[in-house]
Formats: structure tokens, sequence, C-alpha cells
């Protein structure tokens, strides 16, 4: 019998429901015989207690709310998958909510993750406000941040990537192929993460002796494919003059529409231009040609974050901030070469 209820089984059994319900939670009214004869029974009938049962006991409702900015960014597929993973291990669910970058949507993402009762919050979205920060800290919720992007809001709990360490070693490498005229396109939108980003960029020339042109740095309106095509070309046209042999960008998404926008202007990668992104989204392997950029652990930040979560829910770690940075590394494929100027 599958799916059975506290009532099926005090009619098998004979007694009152209010006797099952204490045999379930091994109450100490019940004697050990009973108990045992209850707890056989509900195995057997296949008797699963209910969710919200266990959260009217524990005060909990054991739903993690997550908000992100777009459901369909490729770049947190794994990190979802991370968090999800680690969070149903220890019994719970997601609710999932994206902003699309509007205010009102977000605030009423933050309100129906409020009245529904979730535990926590995990925020995977390159622009939340500092008020609905707040307002999760008025509803009593706690809340991890991931990758840390908002400057202004207060938080406690953080996951991130070193934007600066992977910049150095995109600029290394490139820099490394001989190239010294090097361009960043950034993403207006992309918060603390573009702008520690541009820093790992400017310290790299800097560490290596380049200067750093204004008219190499564009940044696009977001951090889609269409930005990076409009950057691009708004790139080619400013420095008509002297144009770049090499282009960092933002994002994979945004190298993909600055690799279009190369192509149409009569230029090929990466033999008059090289490119880099920056994430290693799946896609990035399948680019023409391939897609040289930088692997962010994406399935570990959302480990980490869950993990911290649930760190913070149990009461393991106190309310002083708690942050946590991870590495990643340089994948390196056809997108980029030597200085065309350079020998074979």
């Amino acid at each position: 019998m599958d799916g059975a209820t506290i009532y099926d089984i005090a009619q098998k059994a004979g007694v009152a429901p209010s006797t099952v319900s204490r045999a379930l939670q091994d109450h100490p009214r019940i004697g050990a015989k009973t108990r045992q004869r209850i707890q056989s029974l509900a195995d057997e009938m296949g008797y699963v207690p209910s969710a919200v049962a266990r959260g009217l006991k524990t005060s909990r409702s054991h739903v993690i709310g997550v908000i992100v900015h777009r459901i369909e960014d490729p770049f947190l597929t794994e990190v979802l998958r991370g968090i999800e993973d680690t969070l149903q291990a220890s019994g719970y669910s997601l609710f999932l909510a994206a902003s699309q970058r509007d205010l009102k949507r977000e605030e009423k993402a933050v309100q129906a993750m409020g009245e529904n009762r979730v535990d926590g919050v995990i925020i995977s979205s390159s622009d939340i406000s500092s008020e609905r920060m707040h307002q999760l800290e008025r509803y009593g919720i706690p809340s991890v941040l991931i990758n840390n992007q908002t400057q202004q809001a207060p938080h406690t709990y953080s996951v991130y990537h070193d934007e600066r360490y992977a910049m150095h070693q995109l600029l290394h490498h490139v820099i490394e192929l001989g190239h010294e005229r090097i361009a960043y396109l950034g993403n207006t939108r992309g918060g603390r993460t573009n702008l520690q980003r541009r820093q790992g960029y400017e310290e790299a020339l800097a560490q290596a002796g380049l200067k750093i042109r204004a008219d190499y740095i564009v940044n696009g309106e977001n951090g889609m494919p269409q930005s990076g095509a409009q950057s691009m070309r708004a790139l080619l046209e400013s420095a008509t003059a002297l144009i770049p042999t090499a282009v960092v960008c933002f994002n994979d998404m945004m190298a993909l529409g600055a690799m279009q926008a190369i192509r149409q202007a009569g230029l090929r990668v990466p033999d008059d231009l090289s490119l880099t992104g920056f994430d290693n989204v799946d896609l990035a392997a399948y680019f023409n040609p391939p897609l040289t950029t930088f692997h962010q652990p994406r399935y570990e930040l959302g480990l980490q974050a869950a993990t911290m979560m649930l760190q913070a829910l149990n009461g393991e770690i106190g309310p002083a901030e708690q942050a946590s940075c991870l590495r990643g590394e340089l994948i390196v494929r056809q997108s980029t070469g030597p200085h065309p100027a350079a020998p074979p």
C-alpha cells in the first residue's frame, strides 16, 4: 500500500491516530512494543512523513530560495547543479526565481520567498540591490552571495571566484604570444565582477610595462552576444588607426558576438586578432575557432554556497562575515595565436 497516511496506519493497527503520531516520533508515553509495531507497519505501508508536518515540528520549511538574473544564462547551469545536488542530499528543495534585472520582479521574488517561509536565499544575480538584501534581513532570512556581486549590499556569507587572478592568467597568456595592443570588452551590468576583471586586466598590463589605452576599453550594456558584437564594432571603429591585436572579453557570450563582428569586419581569429572569453561555458569548446577562456569552477561555486547556507542554518558558522574564494584555470584553445607580426 503506497502513500499511506497516519489514519491508514491507525486503522490497521487498531489504535487512535494520535497514538500513531506519537509512536512515529518515539514519544516516551508509547510503550516500546507498540512503537515498534506501528513503525514496522508504517514501513510496510510506505508511509512518508509530510514535509509540511516536518516543517511545523522544526520551524523550518526545508526550502532554499535561489535568485538569479536570468535562468537561461549558460553560466548558471553548473552553479545550480552544485546547489541542487548539495541541498537535496540534506533533504532541501529549491525555490528558483529570476529577476530579469527588473527591480519590481526582484522585489516580488524576495517577497514571495519571505511569504513562503524559505529557510535561506542563495543569490547569483549580478545586480541584486541593497534594498532587497535589507528586505531579506527584515524577514530574518540568511543569504549567501555567489561572486560577491554587489558592492553596496550588506552580506554575511559569500562564495566568490578570484577574478583578478583569472584576468592576470589570461593577459599573461596573450602577452606571452607577443601581443602588446590588448583590449577589454566589459559588461556595464557586471557589478563588482566587471570591476575586478577590469582591475586584473589593467594590473597585468602595468606589470608587463604595457600602456593602458582608454580607447581599448569598451563596456557593453550587458553580457550577451549582441552586446559583444556591438562593443567589438565600436572598438574597431574607435581604434582604426591602430587596432588591437588581442581582445579579452568579460565572458564567453560576449566573445561569441565579438567573433561575429570580427569576421564581418573582414578579419580572422586568431590570424588577425586573438580573442578570449571568460567562464568556460559548455559552448565555448564549439565556437569556430574553439575559444580560449578561463574556467570558473561553477559547480564548486554552487556546492560551496549551498554548504555555507546549510552550515549557517545549523549554527556551525557564526554571524561574523564568512567568505570562500575559489580559483579556476586557464583553458587555451585555437582562438588565440601569436602576434600577427611575430615570426612563426
